[in-house]
């Protein structure tokens, strides 16, 4: 692709690695802007968006949403400088990974006891008859209130 040249929606997804479907659908919520048109009606993108599209699959990559991309790069765009408010979103992105994390370890936790209980209670119940491993979920004590 030589500089300068416009770029029709097909090529831009394959060398964004994304669906023309994803192209119009970021057309649509203003995360790019809206292309030419060549005579047969094409949508022509020039070769500056390839690396728009890049930037808003890395940002979706490391967990910020289309709606904050939106706002993010329409104050970018009109000339702000939202870098405080990107890196504010980042902590609070990462403060919530870091509580999912919390709750994975404690369910990490409550299976191994579950699976323990449930050791026991097939080591004590003859073969054949049913040891009723779902219905001890809810008689657990250490299940009540929790939604693990």
């Amino acid at each position: 692709m030589a500089s300068g040249e416009y770029l029709r929606s097909g090529e831009l997804a394959r060398l964004a690695g994304v669906s023309a479907d994803t192209l119009r659908h970021y057309e649509r919520i203003k995360l790019l802007p809206a292309p030419k048109r060549s005579a047969g009606n094409y949508r022509m993108y020039p070769p500056g968006v390839l690396d728009r599209v890049r930037l808003i699959r890395r940002a979706l990559g490391v967990g910020f949403s289309l709606a904050e991309l939106v706002k993010i790069l329409k104050v970018r765009d009109g000339g702000g400088a939202p870098c405080r408010q990107v890196k504010r979103l980042l902590e609070e992105k990462l403060i919530q990974v870091n509580e999912q994390i919390t709750e994975l370890i404690a369910m990490r936790e409550h299976l191994g006891t579950v699976l323990e209980d449930w050791d026991r209670r097939l080591e004590a119940t003859p073969d054949g008859k049913p040891a009723r491993l779902l219905e001890s979920l809810t008689a657990a004590p250490h299940l009540k209130g929790k939604t693990v």
